[in-house]
């Protein structure tokens, strides 16, 4: 892994969490509650809240963009969203609920939002349809809101850059989750959270056991975790723009983002394990410039 690409992923170890509060956090689901949207489980607020810079988009376009969720599901959700609330009045709900969870945060923080919107306006949106709509969103004037919709057009240019990488490897929704249990990110029952039958799961285990990717144990084999470092690698590659852009100063962000990951681990709103594969302590980014 190369000096770049690894500072790529290590800020987005420090930056996914910071983005991720509005799917857990107890103020947004009170924020989806007033709004009208059930909040027995995450998923309803979740659809609404992610795809909502998009506007009133279908349930094929939704499918699309966030890639490995079963469409059934996705329809379940999506344009069902926009009857409850409007794109326009659910964005303005879950920059009042990040308001409210982030009002505490440290007094450095305006430095660490100029930065990171300095890096977040170097991402190149050209075919990345998530980090286009959130590029396209007004930028809010309080430092917190600021650093949260940074790390949101980020993540979502890293993501939408990962579906890149993933294509190129030819594999596709559920063989990528399939995939990525294989090299052990999380255990096979976390990913049963984007809905997919245990028949559907097996199916795709079958085509990649075909491809000689994963064993008759689940487990990825040489080649298995060969494809997914490659897919990592090039994810990666595609995410490292706006570091190189934000040069040097990506170490003074590193430093400032601290203690606001600390503010989310400390809340105790994430989970423990997820389809990301990420843990809740990231190690500080080992920040070069060569």
């Amino acid at each position: 892994m190369t000096a770049k690409t690894s500072t790529a992923r290590r800020m987005w170890w420090l930056l996914e969490p910071i983005h991720a509060v509005l799917y857990y956090a107890p103020v947004a689901f009170d924020h989806a509650h007033r709004l009208g949207y059930p909040v027995a489980q995450r998923w309803p607020s979740y659809f609404a809240w992610r795809a909502a810079p998009l506007g009133a988009i279908d349930a094929p376009t939704a499918t699309a963009a966030f890639h490995s969720f079963n469409p059934h599901m996705v329809a379940q959700h999506i344009p069902a969203a926009w009857h409850i609330a409007t794109p326009h009045q659910v964005l303005a709900a879950r920059l009042s609920a990040v308001g409210e969870f982030y009002r505490d945060t440290p007094a450095q923080l305006s430095t660490a939002a100029a930065l990171a919107r300095r890096a977040a306006e170097a991402a190149d949106t050209h075919h990345r349809p998530l980090a286009a709509a959130n590029a396209a969103q007004p930028w809010p004037t309080e430092a917190h809101l600021v650093l949260w919709q940074a790390a949101t057009i980020l993540r979502e240019h890293r993501g939408d850059g990962h579906l890149t990488a993933l294509r190129e490897h030819d594999l596709g929704p559920l063989e990528s989750l399939v995939s990525f249990a294989a090299v052990g990110a999380a255990p096979p029952e976390v990913f049963a959270s984007r809905g997919w039958s245990q028949q559907q799961w097996d199916q795709a285990s079958q085509r990649l056991r075909a491809r000689g990717l994963i064993d008759a144990s689940g487990q990825a084999t040489d080649a298995g975790h060969q494809l997914r470092a490659a897919v990592e690698h090039r994810t990666d590659e595609l995410a490292a723009a706006p570091w190189r852009a934000l040069g040097a100063d990506t170490t003074t962000l590193a430093a400032l983002l601290r203690p606001v990951l600390d503010t989310v681990l400390s809340a105790g709103v994430l989970p423990r394990q997820s389809t990301l594969g990420i843990g809740l302590r990231p190690q500080p980014p080992q920040v070069t410039n060569r």
